[in-house]
């Protein structure tokens, strides 16, 4: 049996996590016109920047004149991105045009966190204990917990279910300890391992343990899975997804120069139109913002539908 959502959130995150990865420089004034462009196709969520160090993420050394710069358009959700409290203390320079708010963020790889962030399982949890220490301290909210290579990596393998749930477990924890109650859990395939029978198994068992998180998938396309994936993942009843524009991105550590990135919003929003589940995204203005972002980052992006486009043109063809 089949438990379709009627209606399916995407979050759009290729501002943020496209730019980080591409060699650039992109002009700022290119970044702020593909986030107004995404605005305007009916997205709700777009994370637009990363406020992280310039020295280890370069393409987001002008995330304040972006931030800045981009015409905040009504019923939008703007978020952004940061790993301490020198980031958390930049986003809040700007909470009048983001929503700031707090996550906390693990893995279910000891050795991608190694890799990620220089942390330890351990190292990691005291840095998400201060951290969320540091948002209730600024009066931010703490309610989405995030595990990175939820599905496998590149680094130690295969991960387990056991593993998934242990740092769930570290993540719920922390939250305890702070007197938060989160609201929302993160799953990402953060280097491509998954494939739709572990999504079923994985989403299945932990819905079953903790069915008051509400599920996101972050799903990425290194092997061609991303859209299977989210197809099993629909049929769970996931109603959250990560995605970015045209296939921007992927992880700048996972060690895959050249791979496709994150799963591509405009294939996910077709996914999602086809069979029926309302995104209230204009598919073809997002194709539009695809190609848009094809001539910023000057190469041909991954997602397929950028070069097929819509099947609305044909049916009214055909029924013409």
């Amino acid at each position: 049996m089949t438990d379709l959502p009627s209606r399916v959130s995407i979050n759009e995150e290729g501002p943020r996590e496209g730019f980080q990865i591409e060699p650039g420089p992109i002009a700022t004034a290119d970044k702020v016109a593909l986030i107004e462009a995404l605005a305007a196709t009916g997205l709700r969520h777009i994370q637009v920047a990363s406020f992280v160090s310039p020295k280890l993420v370069p393409g987001w050394a002008d995330a304040e004149a972006v931030v800045g710069g981009f015409a905040p358009r009504e019923g939008v959700n703007y978020t952004a991105l940061w790993f301490n409290a020198a980031g958390l203390e930049r986003a809040l320079a700007f909470r009048d045009r983001l929503s700031v708010t707090g996550s906390i963020s693990l893995s279910a790889s000891e050795a991608f966190s190694r890799r990620n962030l220089n942390r330890d399982r351990q190292g990691n949890i005291e840095a998400m204990r201060k951290q969320t220490a540091a948002h209730l301290a600024a009066g931010v909210p703490v309610q989405r917990l995030g595990i990175m290579a939820a599905f496998g990596c590149n680094f130690s393998g295969e991960v387990t279910p056991a593993q998934v749930f242990t740092a769930i477990e570290d993540g719920l924890s922390i939250a305890r300890e702070a007197g938060v109650t989160l609201e929302r859990l993160s799953l990402a395939d953060t280097m491509g391992w998954a494939n739709p029978v572990q999504v079923e198994r994985l989403v299945g068992e932990v819905r079953s343990r903790w069915p008051e998180l509400a599920l996101t998938l972050h799903l990425h396309d290194t092997r061609g899975m991303a859209v299977a994936n989210a197809l099993a993942a629909l049929r769970m009843g996931v109603a959250s997804f990560d995605a970015t524009v045209g296939g921007l991105g992927g992880c700048p550590f996972a060690a895959h120069p050249g791979a496709p990135g994150n799963i591509a919003s405009e294939e996910l929003a077709m996914l999602c139109e086809e069979t029926g589940i309302e995104t209230g995204i204009d598919l073809d203005a997002l194709i539009e913002a695809g190609h848009l972002a094809e001539r910023i980052v000057g190469h041909r992006l991954p997602s397929a539908l950028l070069r097929g486009g819509s099947l609305r043109a044909l049916r009214a063809k055909v029924a013409a």
